[in-house]
């Protein structure tokens, strides 16, 4: 059975943007980035919501541009090797390969694809990650603190939800970005 895995790169007060949609501040150092890079390289499946994927579509072409970093087009390489599925009402083509769209989040369908996955799957954006919060499917939480304090903005996690959880790791980088991983404790 695969793993859902929630990632995402937060301030210390626990947004992913701040009040205007800036995340300008999250991106990461070539470090952090190869850290990323070995986490998401065993993920077969991304799940988007519409502003995510608008956001991560970038990776479709990124090797294009020149003069890339080695770990840029690493990255590059392992989100365009994974299929993508975006839930959104309004998209209405997307614009990378190995991507469908879905029109409603529906946690069954996430219940079947779990249980028949050869690969871990990924779950972008607080949006949509929270519908599977709140449906009990999320199995690993994953969180890059930069040290940040925006003061407002998007929250990485919903409001009304309790969930217990287990750290399983963690790591600090010379820049000060810690990472952390939690899995739920009745996965």
């Amino acid at each position: 059975m695969a793993t859902l895995i929630y990632s995402a790169i937060t301030s210390v007060d626990g947004y992913v943007s701040d009040s205007r949609g800036n995340f300008d501040w999250a991106a990461p150092d070539e470090e952090v980035h190869r850290f990323v890079n070995a986490q998401e390289r065993p993920i077969g499946t991304y799940l988007y919501g519409r502003r995510m994927y608008e956001t991560m579509v970038f990776w479709e072409t990124a090797m294009d541009a020149p003069d890339q970093p080695a770990f840029v087009r690493e990255y590059a390489e392992i989100w365009q090797a994974a299929d993508k599925v975006v839930y959104s009402s309004t998209l209405q083509a997307v614009a990378s390969a190995r991507t469908r769209i879905e029109r409603s989040f529906d946690p069954q369908a996430i219940r079947k694809l779990k249980a028949t996955s050869a690969r871990d799957i990924s779950i972008g954006g607080p949006h949509l990650a929270a519908e599977a919060i709140r449906s009990g499917l999320v199995d690993e939480y994953r969180q890059l603190m930069v040290p940040v304090i925006v003061g407002g903005g998007n929250r990485w996690l919903p409001d009304g939800v309790r969930v217990d959880l287990e750290l399983v790791d963690e790591r600090r980088f010379d820049g000060g970005v810690v990472a952390s991983r939690y899995r739920r404790r009745d996965s």
